[in-house]
């Protein structure tokens, strides 16, 4: 919502807003000319007069602003809307979705853009420290890039010229009623692409092979053609390349040096060498599809391999944030059982004696749903547990963090729960040694205790 304000304001609007939880984003804003209101209240409707009211999904019909603005006669439209308003300006809408790695794909797909002077307006869910925010604004008005979120089926408002589609697993299980919903949305939202427009796929996910399955059928039920088709995939030295064609964008020869992945960038009988500063597979792969959004919308190999081989990552996307008791400590945003098994194989790779793991789940009805999957992911580490967090949620009293940790040592891990973050602290401060990570994993609520660990104080300026 900070980013869409700050568009809307570089578009001529006139905006204000209103928050309960402000913190340095909301004072990014203030320090921009946009009025913050604290906490929310009626009387913000009737002291700003609104030509429009919008809304994120956590914000429900009982609010307050909502009640006074539907008593007005004031328009209200939910976030994805706006957002889906707003991109139908330009000419070029690259829009990146996928259960995991949207933020570290459109970063990097936003920066070779930006590298090769084409000027793109950026709409990111996290901060980067180059935007010094979460968005950046265009003279151009040519292209855009934008996460496509599937939360609430988000990504059915954005129409686009180009969609990446990274990955595709069942989560927001308080929207989805399982994995082929999930599947049957990312359809929808590809069947949002120009009948000129590309598509860009992991050449090997599963569920996106069974995603292009439906698209297929529903697009000749429609008796339309597909979008071109451009694929993306990791080529390991040992595979048998008689299973699979080669990807349209390979990564060739990967290996990792210091944890860190280097790879040949292989397309159409061209290689270039990449040196990533961000590790783990995962990355690799969202570093393809990167290249392949913005290669296909104007941009050289050369300046992506450029941009690939000095980008060290948004905010709370495996961000390093400081020493702790001489350990690294290291920030993902990796809620997912899925992001986290990545996450955990990437930092499993770089050099250190212990690794330690600092968990909060976000939303109880995930964690809930795919309980099972965590502690499958996170019972062969030494892992201490925050309580569940969730700012859309009530908590209905039957699932806590506890539960996590009591079922993975009754399988014979070694887990604990923690009702505060001093005690995170002191579970730390009787394991850590020098050179050991931390690795801090969740939601923004857990990464800020990450800074208060190291003292880190910007985001933004690192």
């Amino acid at each position: 919502m900070s980013g869409l304000a700050e568009i809307a304001q570089s578009d001529g609007f006139l905006v204000a807003g209103s928050d309960r939880n402000p913190g340095h984003r909301t004072s990014h804003l203030t320090d921009a000319g946009i009025d913050v209101y604290h906490g929310h209240s009626q009387q913000w409707i009737d002291r700003f007069h609104p030509d429009l009211v919008v809304h994120t999904a956590a914000v429900h019909a009982d609010n307050p602003e909502l009640i006074r603005a539907g008593e007005l006669g004031i328009p209200v439209i939910d976030r994805a809307h706006f957002l889906g308003w707003l991109i139908r300006s330009y000419e070029s809408v690259i829009n990146i979705a996928g259960t995991h790695g949207k933020t570290t794909t459109t970063a990097l797909c936003s920066l070779i853009l930006i590298e090769e002077g084409l000027d793109p307006a950026v709409h990111l869910g996290a901060e980067l420290r180059q935007f010094h925010g979460t968005v950046r604004t265009s003279r151009k008005r040519q292209i855009i890039v934008s996460e496509a979120c599937e939360y609430q089926n988000s990504f059915l408002q954005f129409n686009s010229t180009t969609a990446a589609i990274l990955n595709i697993d069942y989560d927001h299980v308080d929207s989805f009623s399982g994995l082929e919903d999930v599947i049957h949305a990312f359809t929808r939202f590809a069947d949002k692409i120009d009948d000129q427009g590309l598509l860009i796929v992991p050449d090997a996910d599963p569920n996106v092979k069974r995603m292009l399955s439906e698209f297929t059928e529903h697009r000749n039920i429609a008796g339309r053609s597909l979008p071109r088709l451009i694929t993306f995939g990791i080529v390991d030295d040992n595979e048998n390349k008689t299973a699979r064609p080669i990807p349209d964008y390979a990564a060739c020869h990967l290996t990792f040096v210091q944890g860190l992945p280097v790879f040949d960038l292989c397309h159409k009988g061209h290689s270039l060498s990449i040196h990533l500063k961000i590790p783990g597979r995962h990355n690799v792969m969202d570093a393809l599809a990167a290249i392949a959004c913005a290669h296909e919308n104007g941009a050289s190999l050369e300046t992506a391999a450029s941009v690939l081989n000095s980008f060290q990552g948004a905010e709370g996307r495996f961000t390093d944030v400081g020493r702790y008791r001489g350990a690294r400590v290291i920030a993902d945003y990796a809620h997912h059982p899925a992001a986290a098994r990545a996450t955990l194989s990437a930092a499993e790779l770089i050099p250190h004696k212990n690794l330690w793991v600092v968990f909060q789940p976000l939303t109880f009805s995930r964690t809930r749903v795919l309980f099972d999957d965590y502690v499958s992911v996170l019972r062969p580490y030494q892992v201490v547990f925050s309580e569940i967090f969730s700012d859309r949620e009530i908590n209905p009293g039957d699932i806590s963090s506890r539960m996590l940790a009591d079922q993975i040592n009754k399988l014979g891990g070694h887990a604990a729960f923690t009702d505060d973050h001093e005690q995170i602290r002191a579970w730390l401060d009787v394991r850590v040694e020098p050179e050991d990570v931390i690795l801090v994993l969740g939601p923004e609520n857990i990464r800020d205790y990450a800074d208060q660990l190291t003292g880190r104080t910007s985001h933004l300026n690192d």
